[in-house]
């Protein structure tokens, strides 16, 4: 057995330390490419990883019997390798006391779950584990920890408004030693004081919290509004609006996008047109939000809500990137009073001026926020607050044709003013996007990259 075969404990005292050190040895382990010798001990942290593999054997069994039988540890470590030197020479003693730990038994809204199902049967039964460490107990789920699914979504290109959806597993150190407040959002244990929070909660009230993943606390979300729940229930128009707040050191960085379909399938269109047309997101402030209009009574749709975390620089390319998936709600739309029209078929992801000011540092003059009212002309004024080229306005609107609408744009730019003029030839509502790059002075030059939109509402009488 290599000396990789099992964690390398610290001294006795630092059970934090021992904690940390087998569940990073533990999680960090790709068991899809690990090959297991046919006659290893089943008894063994080897044997038991080759259990998990093959199905015989959990995570949370593995983390027990590593954290309560150091025995066991050190006679392998022992006979494993050879007595480990600290960099004085000095032999290093391992004198190890066993970690307190227990399974705990419940629910889990893992694979499979969707907002609004009933904890009723045994599909979403789960394990995992407490360990007491710095006087308190604290939860650790490995086997999320070690292979939590992914829903990854690749944002397409400028102008391509195909995607490309993949599921795939990654390490997630979230859980390890999670907060119980935020660890109720995922787990249910059956005995409640395994809640290990002041006031414990129900099951159908855990059914109805948001459903969030690990994401969501690891850029620090939250839901403005307390009383948020997994299935919100559309008003008489139709709508229901989602609300994430963001902490103020990430609103610069992070982008959100989503996906819309009806609920229990994957279709995510209506006689024709995207679902995604049927939502307006923006944010204002820290707090990003989505309006959802359903397009039909007597319907339930899926909100699946998308992150990440970029730098300027790095949007600024223009190249694909990943998004994850940070919360998902159910919508409920019983009758429909209001016939609700699709948005402009515009490029995915948030309405108004913010992106363009945190990510490109373009600043709205005239026009700060994402709803226009306008008569036929109109002229937005942006100040560069760093040097960027080759502007692109395109301009939307249902039943007519993208070129034809195009030519009615025309922009300029005046020192570090940028001015974009838009006559329109008829009332109604539009989309406009707006496309830029950054101007580095090299001859290969960055993708046209996606500034920013405005639903602009046209009258006459504006």
């Amino acid at each position: 057995m290599s000396k990789a075969s099992v964690p390398i404990l610290p001294p006795r005292g630092d059970m934090l330390l021992c904690a940390r050190t087998i569940f990073r040895w533990i999680t960090v382990k790709n068991l899809n490419t690990m090959h297991f010798d046919d006659d290893v001990n089943a008894d063994t942290p080897m044997g038991i990883l080759r259990g998990i593999k093959h199905g015989t054997e959990s995570y949370h069994v593995l983390l027990k019997r590593l954290c309560s039988h150091s025995a066991l540890l050190l006679d392998i470590f022992a006979n494993a390798v050879a007595p480990r030197e600290d960099l004085t020479g000095e032999p290093m003693i391992f004198n190890y006391a066993g970690l307190h730990c227990v399974v705990i038994k419940g629910y889990s809204k893992s694979a499979g779950y969707q907002p609004g199902l009933r904890f009723d049967d045994n599909r979403f039964r789960n394990s995992w584990n407490a360990v007491y460490v710095s006087g308190g107990w604290r939860f650790v789920q490995c086997n999320w920890g070690a292979r939590h699914l992914v829903n990854a979504k690749e944002v397409p290109k400028p102008g391509n408004r195909g995607k490309s959806d993949s599921l795939r597993y990654e390490y997630d150190d979230h859980y390890f030693l999670t907060d119980p407040k935020d660890f109720i959002y995922e787990f249910f244990p059956l005995q409640s004081e395994w809640q290990l929070l002041k006031g414990p909660i129900s099951i159908r009230e855990f059914e109805q919290l948001p459903f969030v993943r690990s994401l969501f606390f690891r850029y620090g979300l939250y839901f403005p509004d307390e009383h948020t729940k997994a299935v919100l229930h559309t008003d008489t128009t139709g709508a229901a609006t989602v609300r994430v707040g963001m902490p103020a050191e990430m609103a610069p960085s992070l982008i959100f996008h989503y996906n819309l379909k009806f609920y229990d399938s994957d279709v995510d269109v209506y006689e024709g047109v995207s679902l995604k047309r049927f939502v307006m997101q923006s944010i204002v402030g820290n707090v990003v939000a989505f309006r959802v209009h359903a397009p039909c009574s007597n319907s339930a749709l899926l909100l699946d809500i998308f992150a990440n975390a970029v730098t300027p620089r790095e949007y600024l390319t223009g190249e694909p990137m990943k998004f994850k998936s940070v919360c998902k709600f159910k919508i409920v739309c019983d009758e429909l009073q209001t016939v609700m029209v699709p948005l402009p078929d515009c490029a995915s992801g948030e309405w108004g001026p913010t992106k363009a000011t945190r990510l490109f540092g373009l600043v709205p003059i005239t026009h700060p926020d994402a709803l226009i009212f306008a008569g036929r002309e109109l002229e937005l004024q942006f100040r560069m607050m760093r040097p960027l080229t080759d502007f692109m306005a395109t301009l939307h609107k249902n039943g007519s044709e993208e070129k034809r609408l195009s030519r009615h744009i025309s922009q300029e730019i005046e020192d570090d003013i940028v001015i974009f003029t838009v006559s329109f030839s008829e009332d109604g509502q539009y989309g406009m996007d707006i496309y830029t790059r950054e101007d580095t002075g090299l001859k290969d030059k960055h993708l046209l990259t996606h500034c920013c939109k405005y639903l602009i509402n046209v009258s006459r009488r504006n």
